[in-house]
């Protein structure tokens, strides 16, 4: 089977089994967790593949990669993945059920990028300015990032804004490299 395919249906369905039980906010919370887990601990997925281990050992390290104390409909998720053997593509359902709760409670993901670090209260202040215009909410992410110099880089969804001098610096030497071009 497609690995989109399994991935979308095991999602929907902890997704409609979370909103079913009320939890649908904390699962989803404990689904950035677990992402974040499998990102910073490369032999999670490992560990995950290998035959060797016991389920009840897998879905012990499951749980406490999404947290510890995590909910029982999370915790009976990871049994059903496991019993069926799908672990292997945890991460990807993981994502995709991230990826939906995001559309159904219309939050936006963001990331600004400033050479100099900025005050919490601007960050808020762009997320308000995008909640009152695109609506539902914003999850924001900033980065420090000196190479650009000065000005900012604002991504959005798909949208991205790049108002760095380092930007706008190669946007003249190209401008000056194609006047040249027509010049000899």
């Amino acid at each position: 089977m497609y690995i989109g395919t399994l991935s979308m249906r095991y999602a929907k369905a902890l997704l409609a089994f979370a909103n079913e039980a009320g939890v649908a906010a904390k699962v989803y919370q404990e689904a950035l967790t677990l992402r974040k887990s499998y990102r910073q601990v490369t032999e999670l997925q490992k560990a995950m593949e290998t035959p060797v281990m016991k389920p009840e050992d897998k879905l012990h390290v499951l749980m406490q990669a999404a947290g510890g104390s995590t909910t029982t409909e999370l915790q009976k998720f990871f049994a059903l993945v496991l019993k069926e053997k799908r672990e292997k593509y945890l991460p990807y359902i993981n994502q995709c059920f991230i990826d939906l709760y995001r559309k159904q409670e219309k939050i936006r993901v963001g990331k600004l990028t400033t050479a100099v670090p900025i005050a919490p209260e601007e960050v808020e202040r762009i997320r308000n300015i995008v909640v009152e215009h695109a609506g539902g909410t914003a999850e924001f992410a900033t980065k420090v990032d000196p190479s650009i110099e000065g000005g900012f880089i604002f991504e959005i969804n798909t949208f991205r804004l790049n108002a760095s001098v380092a930007d706008q610096m190669r946007r003249i030497k190209q401008q000056f490299i194609e006047k040249n071009r027509r010049i000899v």
